[in-house]
């Protein structure tokens, strides 16, 4: 009989279940020993060996646990302190920003809206920390009375006081004003609608200026005693960025060049832009165009002092028109073609304006939303004032002036920052009229950051007011007609200058937040949602591919809205900031057609090209390309600035839009919460370049 093999994985599983079953045997003595203890156990105890091993487990657990409770507080600490510090010094930074960002429109005006602000925001904090109290007590479902006979508490006491005090003495007057803004809004409203359909009806009868003669032949071979004497001005200061293009764009346009001369009104306080200026002038000049520089030693009165010095000399009388282009602005090669020929035949026409074309309008997310605003001013405003009532408000270039008309008007005066609207009062008071051109466009720049923007809008705003008080009563006393009188002073200065800022500001940034702690005042969902929809569709319709920027134009807007009445009331009462002139930032855009190398090719000869170039390198081309590359080295990092107000504004707006959430009001809630952090965005200066 053969023997089995032994199996040694057989016998290596039993070892250990052997082993397993005695070591849980062993726990079991051992715990029902310790349960119940014999008495040799309970006599002798354990002994002194097995005693000091336990004690000294336990000594070593509970330090490690000691270590770890301590290193678990250390990082608790440290990040507490770190959490701390970096607040501080976010605090730190944002206090010197908001200094910094300050310093350029912190006159009196500025001050003291900012002042009034914190007030506010202070007590709409104070309030939602009183409502939240409420809140978490019930008191919003059953408010409590003073005239109640159960005892109150002090907090219960105090709340119920606050109640009687809103609802008798606050909400009141506060539903008195909001009444009157809605009001102003609707009055607003419909005349947008109003100039929307006059702008339908344009549209569907084609109507348009026509002028009586034009201008197609060969500037060439022509008879050049056929075109008028043109004087074209190009008033600028420190435009390093867009000098060359917008010298340029006039030198180079169908005209003959014995018929027009270039005046290029530099009020730099640059010497190495003057230089760059002066360079370009002399170049063009080689060129056979008639151009001169001209730079005042004394440079008073801004952009209208300049003009007016440049009106003064001599020669001016030999010329009959004269052509304004600000120095981002680049004509097309046609313009005085197609302007001109609108003032043969009409003696009493004193302006013909064009509209302006944006070459960064899709830069970014402001560019787009000003090409919302200009698009609707140019195409509806401006349009529609041209066609019925001959009158616009001059824009300050891409225009051309009868001379006669602006001197028989008084001139170009200092006496406001809106030269522009000034003179073309006055030229309407004096019996003159306008012509609208909607189809000649001329290339501009469009400003790409909130700084330069919002500098342009407080002038712009301000500039009206100034000339409101000042040409009032020349308006009553006009010999105008009392349609024309009411136009002037109701539509065009009071309604849309004056109105529009204020009811803006204080209702949506004022009233509707109050509404929140005020719940007895109320204002409807259709004047917080549906009629300002309206008007921003109505708004979006002249520039169509925008319209998907519909909600982010309302919401901006409407933060622009503290900017315009900061700048309206400063103009009314004659804050210092309003007579501030600052030129609105430019970064030289080029346009679709490259104007220097159509000039180039335009050029009378090779010849004269081949002098010029031989002429400059040896006056000095080297110094200028000196100069340029010491700009392109002195280009400096854009820094985000922090803008006050509109922080503060969104604290508020955040803050009642927390307390809308406690009374469950859903289109007030997401209005207040959206504008709110629009005014965030803005105010640390996330919109625009950078």
């Amino acid at each position: 009989m053969s023997t089995r093999p032994p199996n040694h994985e057989f016998q290596e599983w039993w070892n250990k279940e052997k082993e397993r079953h005695q070591h849980g045997l062993l726990l079991h003595t051992d715990n029902s020993k310790s349960q119940n203890p014999s008495l040799a156990e309970i006599r002798g105890g354990a002994s002194p060996e097995e005693d000091r091993r336990t004690e000294k487990d336990r000594h070593r657990n509970a330090r490690q646990l000691s270590w770890v409770c301590l290193l678990r507080f250390q990082q608790s600490a440290s990040f507490v302190a770190w959490i701390a510090s970096g607040l501080l010094s976010l605090i730190r930074r944002a206090n010197r920003r908001i200094a910094a960002s300050s310093r350029f429109s912190d006159s009196w005006s500025d001050s003291k809206l900012y002042r009034v602000i914190k007030v506010f925001l202070g007590v709409v904090i104070v309030l939602l920390v009183f409502e939240l109290v409420a809140y978490f007590k019930g008191w919003h479902f059953s408010p409590p009375s003073v005239n109640s006979a159960d005892v109150l508490g002090l907090v219960e006491l105090v709340y119920a006081n606050w109640l009687w005090i809103r609802s008798n003495y606050l909400a009141p007057p506060l539903q008195a004003l909001a009444n009157v803004c809605i009001v102003l809004f609707l009055i607003q409203s419909l005349d947008r609608i109003g100039l929307m359909l006059g702008c339908f009806w344009i549209k569907f009868k084609g109507i348009k200026p026509v002028a009586l003669v034009e201008f197609d032949g060969d500037v060439e071979n022509g008879r050049n005693e056929e075109y008028p004497m043109v004087l074209v001005q190009i008033p600028m200061c420190n435009e390093r960025e867009v000098y060359q293009q917008s010298i340029a764009a006039v030198c180079v346009m169908d005209w003959p060049r014995d018929r027009m001369l270039v005046q290029v009104l530099d009020d730099s306080d640059d010497l190495d832009v003057q230089m760059l200026i002066k360079s370009e002038v002399q170049k063009w000049q080689q060129k056979g165009v008639h151009i001169l520089y001209r730079h005042r030693l004394i440079r008073t009165g801004y952009k209208a002092g300049n003009l007016k010095s440049a009106m003064s000399c001599d020669y001016v009388k030999n010329y009959e028109f004269v052509a304004i282009f600000d120095a981002d602005f680049q004509p097309a090669p046609d313009f005085l073609k197609r302007t001109i020929p609108h003032f043969k035949g009409n003696d009493d026409l004193a302006l013909v304006q064009t509209r302006w074309a944006f070459v960064n309008k899709d830069e970014n997310l402001l560019t787009r939303l000003q090409n919302i605003n200009l698009s609707f001013h140019f195409e509806v405003e401006q349009q529609v004032n041209g066609i019925f009532i001959n009158f616009f408000g001059f824009n300050g270039t891409a225009g051309v002036w009868r001379i006669k008309a602006l001197e028989e008007s008084g001139g170009w005066l200092e006496r406001t920052t809106v030269e522009d609207m000034d003179i073309a009062v006055r030229a309407h008071l004096g019996g003159w009229k306008f012509i609208y051109l909607n189809d000649v466009k001329c290339l501009c720049e469009l400003p790409e950051s909130y700084e330069a923007y919002k500098k342009q809008q407080h002038r712009w705003h301000s500039g009206p007011m100034q000339l409101f008080r000042l040409c009032f009563f020349d308006v009553l006393r006009s010999k105008i007609s009392l349609s024309k009188k009411a136009n002037l002073i109701c539509l065009f200065f009071l309604l849309r200058k004056l109105i529009l800022p204020f009811y803006s500001f204080t209702l949506f940034c004022i009233i509707l937040p109050l509404t929140m702690f005020l719940p007895e005042a109320h204002l409807p969902a259709w004047v917080v949602c549906y009629i300002p929809g309206l008007m921003s569709i109505l708004n979006i319709l002249p520039a169509p591919r925008s319209f998907p920027f519909i909600v982010p134009y309302l919401l901006f807007e409407n933060t622009m809205s503290v900017t315009k009445f900061n700048a309206m009331i400063s103009g009314l009462f004659k804050f210092g900031s309003s007579y501030e002139w600052i030129v609105t930032k430019k970064l030289g855009r080029s346009s679709e057609t490259d104007l220097v190398a159509f000039a180039e090719k335009e050029a009378v000869s090779q010849v004269e090209v081949t002098g010029l170039h031989r002429a400059s390198s040896e006056s000095g081309l080297a110094q200028l390309n000196k100069l340029e590359s010491m700009t392109k080295k002195n280009v400096k990092r854009k820094r985000n600035r922090l803008y006050r107000q509109e922080l503060a504004l969104a604290f508020i707006l955040l803050t009642a839009a927390a307390r809308s959430l406690l009374s469950a009001q859903g289109i007030h809630f997401y209005f207040l919460l959206f504008q709110g952090i629009t005014f965030l965005v803005v105010g640390l200066d996330l919109i625009g370049s950078r």
